[in-house]
């Protein structure tokens, strides 16, 4: 009977039972999340370089454009030590110093052809500049008083506007740089008047060569650079870009307007240089000449280009 049973039991059909796990979502993963996440990412970062170009001056763009500008470092062929890879060689002081380069001639020419129209510019903005600041004093009838203390000349560096002490009609009390208050009235017209050019400023002070006592820790050369410091926070109050203060100098006696008559209450002055855009650029290239030399770079600095409006420039 035992029998029987197993050959019935080897008859029946062997049935298999699959067990499929699912994990998950059966329409979707998780890979369009950091998908995403990587998109706004991407967007906040282009978003924020976007921002950061409108806020930057132009002169922060150049330091950054040539920050990743790429050099050419040339190793000399003088060795010295045991030799190898690297062994004894150092940065050619003589190949820095040649500037020998395939395009050094037509960088010098771009750059004169550059200067010049810079120098054309400034002559037409100088001559534009001249005229309002005639016109502003000649509109408002209580500057027309203020206007014997202002001269104006062409200089070398450009555009000089001083403002100049009258005999019994000082700007700044005696041996203070406490301005008075038609000394700011003529600073801060000055100040609207060319904050609309690209120029940078230079700010001098200049006094007479009357001493203080003998033994004064205070001097002639602490009063001139107090009162162009002063000058500069009345223009920076006007609403002047503090980025076009090139330099702020104390000249003491050292530059009389009147060398005949030391003592003259006209050599106690300001002095606001409108300086030329081609001096502000050759004193670049000259740094950038210098920088080169000492590390072998043969990288030109870049001359300036005409942006278009509307136009976003990378570095």
């Amino acid at each position: 009977m035992a029998k029987k049973e197993n050959d019935d039991d080897d008859k029946r059909p062997i049935i298999i039972i699959k067990k499929i796990k699912k994990s998950g979502s059966a329409h979707h993963g998780g890979s369009w999340k950091v998908a995403y996440a990587d998109f706004v990412t991407a967007m906040m970062a282009f978003f924020l370089l976007l921002w950061l170009l409108s806020v930057s001056t132009e002169e922060q763009k150049e330091a950054i454009s040539s920050y990743f500008a790429p050099t050419d470092i040339r190793i000399s062929e003088n060795t010295s030590g045991s030799g190898g890879l690297m062994g004894g060689t150092t940065l050619a002081e003589e190949d820095a110093m040649s500037e020998s380069t395939p395009d050094s001639p037509n960088e010098e020419a771009e750059w004169k052809k550059t200067d010049e129209e810079l120098d054309k510019q400034d002559e037409k903005a100088f001559k534009s500049t001249q005229e309002e600041l005639r016109q502003a004093f000649e509109s408002v009838p209580e500057l027309q008083e203020l206007s014997k203390h202002l001269l104006i000349d062409m200089t070398p560096e450009g555009l000089r506007i001083q403002i100049v002490d009258q005999k019994g009609k000082p700007m700044f009390p005696l041996g203070s740089a406490v301005p008075l208050k038609k000394t700011v009235k003529l600073l801060s017209l000055i100040a609207g008047v060319i904050s609309i050019l690209p120029n940078k400023i230079s700010i001098r002070g200049h006094t007479d060569s009357k001493k203080y006592g003998s033994f004064a820790a205070y001097t002639n050369w602490e009063l001139s650079a107090d009162r162009s410091n002063a000058s500069r926070r009345v223009m920076l109050a006007a609403g002047f870009d503090t980025m076009k203060i090139e330099n702020v100098q104390g000249k003491a006696d050292r530059e009389p307007l009147f060398p005949t008559n030391l003592n003259s209450p006209r050599n106690r002055r300001i002095s606001i240089i409108l300086l030329k855009q081609s001096i502000i650029l050759g004193a670049k290239r000259a740094k950038s000449k210098l920088r080169n030399r000492k590390t072998g770079t043969t990288i030109a600095p870049p001359t300036p280009k005409k942006l278009e409006e509307g136009v976003i420039y990378f570095p």
